[in-house]
């Protein structure tokens, strides 16, 4: 079962995440800015667990905050105190002493956890893939190997951003690798050379089949592992290619067969999330004898290109285009065409790379139940760095020791039966009511303006608090997630209506 988190995010929200972070950098006992990422990654029980048995912070002066970059906003030794006394306590295991839960594979290649890096500009050059292989990603895909002249667009990124500036969506109108494939192919030899358990899947676009052919071709020649096909690019120059090729299930056939005609090695192929359903792509994929699926790369988007917005993005001498949009906002919606994919009897026994908003080992978990045997990240690595590679092995391989579960690979698809894709499975003839525990709730009436314009009219406001009414509540929820202490909990017994 996944347990609420007692510490959140929002309980640091003004920390700035920093490199080589000045807490860290005064205090002697512990490393507070490690344990700041465990918090931010969802990642508490194993941050906890890493302090000392002593709570070194009870009686500390807190220089830590002293530190702080953001003059002492964020309540650091509040923070150590609640992992010592709160979350420390409660952890049912010690940290797991090695990582052998997270070993899988991809098509039969082996990986020593899930995680890669998705082709984009975080794969894209030596230097990078290495650093990311010392941190301990297991492979890359690295960006698409083309034989296009690529030119980029200056500025091409921009964000839609929380409120304390963190990224909730992410829109790029970057277009592929602009290495020439000679360079790219020096670089796979590197990389396999100097990183040989490493995973390298190079994802490769041709103008035509003789391209798709000779490009899966040589990337195999000089070290991939495995190749992406790049059918769902949304930002491409020209027509026919990337996104265009995705939403046409015979092109997607057409040019997969032309890609496997000289390789050994397994294909996938990377399908656009810009069309109603992905089934049709994917089944040609498979006629054309793709042995996985990698899904989802961008949604098409307009980012605030009106000349009145406050941020323009991305604006180039006035103008800007459609493009690209990632990011935790498109988690969702990533999760709905893998769970299409995931449930597709005609699809059984393919490799799923699930892709798309992930952030946390909490994020992957959803995508390995909805049946993804292999993780690909970008939007948060741009952001955080891939020093997030940390939390996300550290959280799941706690979660699957937690949980006496001896290898991921045994939960892909295991959360497949809980979904459908139409709401008449879902029982309707009983309301579960919410609770209010007033003991945190602090009378802003949140709840209340909601519920009035919003809902149903089923909460009144009473010296500050929020009294129920039952006959007109209909168990929408709509109240708990607005307010903003998380005072409101679902009740425990549902009645008949």
């Amino acid at each position: 079962m996944l347990l609420k988190p007692v510490i959140k995010r929002s309980d640091m929200i003004s920390c700035a995440l920093c490199k080589d972070a000045p807490c860290s950098a005064i205090c002697s006992a512990i490393d507070p800015a490690r344990a700041l990422l465990g918090i931010w990654f969802d990642n508490q029980d194993v941050a906890a667990m890493r302090f000392p048995e002593k709570n070194v912070c009870a009686e500390c002066d807190a220089p830590c905050e002293k530190a702080c970059v953001n003059n002492g906003s964020v309540p650091i030794r509040y923070l150590m105190n609640e992992l010592y006394e709160k979350v420390r306590p409660e952890a049912e295991i010690p940290i797991p002493d090695n990582e052998e839960r997270l070993k899988c594979d991809i098509c039969g290649v082996p990986l020593e956890n899930p995680f890669l890096l998705s082709s984009s500009v975080v794969a894209s050059t030596y230097d990078m893939c290495a650093r990311a292989f010392e941190a301990g990603w297991a492979g890359a895909c690295f960006k698409t190997i083309c034989s296009l002249d690529i030119h980029e667009a200056s500025p091409r990124f921009s964000a839609i951003k929380g409120d304390n500036g963190s990224i909730i969506g992410f829109k790029n109108i970057e277009q592929l690798s602009d290495h020439s494939v000679a360079e790219n192919m020096e670089i796979f030899r590197r990389l396999k050379k100097n990183y040989p358990t490493k995973f390298i899947l190079a994802s490769v676009m041709g103008q035509n089949e003789e391209e798709w052919e000779s490009l899966a071709k040589l990337c195999e020649e000089n070290g991939a592992d495995a190749i992406e096909l790049n059918f769902s690019c949304p930002n491409m120059q020209e027509d026919g290619l990337g996104s265009d090729i995705g939403q046409v299930p015979e092109l997607v056939e057409r040019f997969t067969r032309a890609a496997k005609k000289s390789t050994t090695i397994p294909v996938l192929a990377k399908l656009t999330p810009n069309v109603s359903t992905m089934s049709p792509a994917a089944e040609a994929a498979l006629r054309g004898g793709a042995d996985g699926i990698a899904a989802i790369n961008t949604i098409k988007s307009i980012v605030g290109v009106s000349p009145y917005t406050y941020v323009s993005a991305p604006a180039v001498k006035g103008k800007s285009a459609v493009g690209g949009y990632s990011g935790n906002a498109v988690k969702p919606i990533a999760l709905r065409f893998i769970a299409e994919i995931g449930q597709n009897t005609k699809l059984k026994g393919m490799h799923i790379s699930g892709m798309g908003g992930i952030e946390t080992w909490r994020d992957a978990l959803e995508f390995i139940l909805m049946g993804s045997g292999s993780i690909q990240i970008t939007t948060a690595v741009m952001q955080y760095g891939y020093r997030i590679i940390g939390d996300l092995k550290e959280g799941l391989n706690y979660y699957l020791a937690q949980m006496g579960i001896k290898s991921v690979k045994d939960i892909i698809g295991a959360g497949l039966d809980s979904v459908s894709d139409t709401t008449d499975v879902l029982e309707r003839d009983t309301v579960l009511f919410p609770a209010f525990d007033l003991d945190k709730c602090n009378g802003c009436g949140r709840c209340v303006i909601s519920c009035n314009d919003g809902g149903h009219q089923a909460i009144r406001f009473d010296d500050r608090k929020p009294k129920l009414d039952g006959s007109k509540c209909v168990g929408c929820h709509l109240c708990r997630l607005v307010c903003p202490e998380e005072a409101i909990v679902a009740g425990k017994k549902r009645i008949n209506r």
